[in-house]
């Protein structure tokens, strides 16, 4: 029984909750009042274990959660009313599902007696909205509490399943008369998980490394799925052991700093010129867990790696079962048990001399194809957005947790410019891609690591929760806002200037998109705030923004055609015929379509 702490067993079902859940070693909740979940909210408010942070809205909470257990390596946790409560949550809970990320939400509901059930009817409730049928496909379990003594079995399910195997978010739907129901804390029923066959996880590492052993080219594709348990140690020891080539995907940045001599970079569609070198040219690709998405081996199965041998480590075995390419050895296991397996396996595993030679040669392509160009650093008037992350990635410390936002093409500057160091953090929620994740992602990171946290954003996606600055001042976190200020959607721009000959819709002011002056705005919720116009301010005035007391936002006034780069592009053929970019062939095209080798 997880009440150790706790003398009185007879208690309301929502300060039972709450204790439950600070016994997991959750610090902090996030959460919207409402008069559905009023027991809820104020048991959370009673319980001297548990921190909560009152958001201005619903998705914020969700969204803030979701990097929080990221970077605390637990379980997030959100609170929100029935109704809109919930339904405004849900863009929040899709990125936890599509990141992995283990999220509980408990929402207030309507009294049992109120419930539609199988009436027939859309509502009987106050508010009444069947949330558990709107979050099924995005959750691994969902489930409406009916009956008080059921809810330990439902907590214990709930939190089992948004941490074993693949994680992601749990629902749990409270209503009203649950809430306030008394139970015998020490007579409630538990849920007790099934055990499943083991995996032979030995034989299938022995095969992997026979193919390493053979293997004269090898590179190794890091995903997100290291970032669990201690698989970031172990992925370290790995790379020294090795010292082969390693890539990335976008989220998996931090698992090795930018000047480390085994780090080529993130491959892909958008994509440094000898990231894609390195992946195409390789012999063996041994991905540990990464989906592989079409972002990163590009749309057509036959142009991923075609010269490699492919191991795939995945812990959802539907994710092995999607490609159409070959695949020499799927292994359908825990990336950190897998990493642990595999340095135990490869102690005595002699380096070939091949490998040297593979590995300096990803380098050389490294340093003949950098991502920020001289010509960008000479460039006048607004601010080039690869010259600022350049100048940015200098001034960070290196203990600060990094948040870019999701979406927007200055996210994929960020993405490609971007230098790490070795003990920052940096989280966003690519898969899902939502605008307005930026700021509440930053204050999920910034209360969850409790160091100064460094938020880029776009400032069309800033929009979508600027209601958050007031959280932020109103909490005093040291959170230091860099808006990349494009006066309008850059990403819709280039769009629309690639397929409609320039034809903006909604795009900029002159299309009917209609942006406040964000200095003004954050001035007026209290924030610091600073400007930078030109290439000749940038490294000053980025100092001043993270010197500064408290928060501060930063406008950076940048160019509003820039065309990201580089990137796959399809192209004319001499007969007139659209053809499909391949991952080596990026624009701007090099001279003749190939490399200095």
């Amino acid at each position: 029984m997880p009440f150790g702490a706790y003398e009185e067993l007879h208690m309301k079902v929502s300060d039972y909750i709450w204790n439950y859940i600070s016994e997991l070693g959750v610090r902090h909740v996030f959460m919207f009042p409402g008069g559905g979940a009023m027991h809820l909210v104020n048991s959370l408010g009673q319980n001297k274990r548990l921190g909560y942070v009152t958001l201005l809205h619903e998705q914020a909470c969700a969204m803030a959660a979701e990097t929080y257990a990221r970077i605390d390596y637990n379980i997030g946790v959100v609170l929100v009313t029935t109704g809109p409560g919930g339904t405004n949550a849900v863009t929040g809970v899709a990125a936890a599902w599509l990141e992995s990320t283990p999220m509980l939400v408990i929402s207030g509901q309507a009294k049992t007696t109120d419930l539609k059930d199988t009436y027939g009817v859309r509502q009987r409730g106050n508010q009444e909205i069947g949330i558990v049928d709107i979050v099924s496909s995005i959750t691994k379990y969902a489930v409406t509490v009916k009956a008080p003594d059921e809810i330990k079995y439902h907590l214990d399910r709930a939190v089992y399943e948004a941490k074993k195997g693949r994680p992601g978010p749990v629902w749990l739907d409270i209503p009203l008369d649950i809430q306030a129901a008394d139970i015998d804390a020490d007579s409630l029923p538990s849920f007790i998980p099934q055990e499943t066959a083991a995996y032979d996880l030995p034989c299938a590492v022995r095969k992997a490394v026979s193919l390493l052993k053979d293997s004269r080219r090898p590179v190794i594709i890091a995903g997100q799925g290291i970032e669990r348990k201690n698989g970031k140690e172990q992925f370290r020891k790995l790379i020294e052991r090795l010292r082969i080539p390693i890539l990335f995907s976008w989220i998996a940045t931090e698992l090795l700093e930018f000047d480390h001599e085994c780090n080529l970079g993130k491959p892909g569609m958008v994509a440094p010129r000898y990231s894609n070198f390195t992946m195409q040219e390789s012999d063996l690709i041994i991905a540990i867990g990464t989906r592989l998405d079409p972002a990163m081996i590009g749309y057509d199965p036959s142009d991923f790696a075609p010269k490699a041998q492919k191991v795939i480590v995945d812990i959802d075995r539907n994710e092995l079962d999607k490609f159409a390419f070959d695949i020499a050895l799927k292994i359908p296991a825990d990336a950190t048990a897998f990493l642990e397996e595999l340095l135990r396996q490869s102690a005595d595993l002699v380096r070939r001399d091949e490998w040297s030679v593979w590995l300096r040669q990803c380098q050389a392509w490294r340093t003949q194809y950098p991502i920020v160009l001289e010509d960008f650093k000479k460039e006048k008037g607004s601010v080039n957005p690869y010259y600022f992350v350049d100048k940015l990635s200098d001034a960070l410390a290196d203990d600060d947790v990094v948040i870019p936002g999701s979406s927007g093409a200055g996210i994929d500057v960020f993405w490609l410019a971007y230098k790490n160091r070795r003990n920052q953090r940096s989280l966003a929620t690519g898969s899902l891609g939502s605008m307005g994740y930026g700021v509440p992602a930053a204050i999920g990171a910034c209360l969850a690591s409790g160091k100064r946290t460094v938020c880029i954003e776009g400032d069309g996606s800033l929009q979508l929760n600027i209601q958050e600055l007031a959280s932020i001042v109103g909490t005093k976190l040291p959170i230091k806002f860099f808006i990349n200020g494009n006066n309008g959607y850059l990403s819709i721009m280039n769009m629309q200037r690639t397929h409609f000959d320039g034809y903006f819709v909604g795009a900029n002011r002159d299309s009917r998109l209609y942006l406040p002056d964000i200095i003004k705005v954050a001035a007026s919720y209290g924030l610091l705030t600073y400007e930078i116009n030109s290439h000749a301010e940038t490294e000053s005035v980025i100092h001043q923004t993270l010197d500064s007391e408290g928060p501060a936002l930063c406008y950076v006034h940048m160019r509003d055609d820039v065309q990201i780069q580089p990137k796959v592009m399809s192209r004319v053929a001499e007969n007139g015929m659209m053809v499909s970019g391949k991952l080596r062939d990026l624009w701007p095209f090099l001279e003749n379509g190939k490399e200095d080798n």
